[in-house]
């Protein structure tokens, strides 16, 4: 018997013992999901793991196949802040969460202080509650150094920015419809 082993590859004695453990039926057959109650069908296999509560059916849930979608460069409020703010650099912009965030912008006339915009869009629509503009300001020494930061609430300046963008996002709404006609 062990002339018999030492003939045989060590690498099929495995083969060997899983090939006898399968012959005697299929063993995942008893488990949940095993081949005896799992249909062959796909369309059988969804219906029934529906029925389980096993899976979720999205036709409702996506509003029965009639998607909208907007694109930032459809949405004139969007266009209208990149047209106003286009002098200063940006840091942030995420079109999915609403919100543009500018990077320190110093004009040449101040060297020592600088400012940075924080717009939140909270509609699509073309109003003055559809903005919130955060300003901050940073006041720095002469040499660049101690550096204090702090949020500025001026409302000429926000109402200015606000009512920029307004302006503009109407008249890019007027030209769209002009441009349909």
């Amino acid at each position: 018997m062990s002339k018999i082993f030492k003939l045989l590859p060590k690498q099929f004695i495995p083969y060997l013992l899983i090939a006898f453990l399968f012959s005697c039926g299929d063993p995942l057959a008893g488990l949940p999901g095993g081949s005896r109650d799992t249909p062959a069908d796909g369309r059988e296999r969804a219906r029934k793991n529906l029925e389980e509560g096993k899976g979720i059916s999205l036709g409702k849930a996506l509003g029965g196949g009639k998607t909208t979608y907007e694109f930032s460069s459809s949405n004139p409020m969007w266009r209208a802040t990149f047209d106003v703010i286009d002098f200063m650099p940006l840091v942030t912009v995420d079109y999915s969460g609403g919100m543009i965030i500018t990077d320190w912008y110093t004009d040449a006339n101040t060297t020592d202080e600088s400012l940075k915009f924080t717009i939140r869009f909270l509609s699509n629509e073309i109003r003055s509650d559809s903005l919130k503009i955060i300003i901050h300001k940073k006041s720095c020494n002469t040499k660049g150094e101690n550096c204090i930061v702090k949020k500025i609430s001026s409302p000429k300046l926000e109402q200015t920015i606000r009512a920029d963008i307004i302006k503009k996002a109407t008249l890019l709404v007027k030209g769209t419809k002009k441009k349909k006609k």
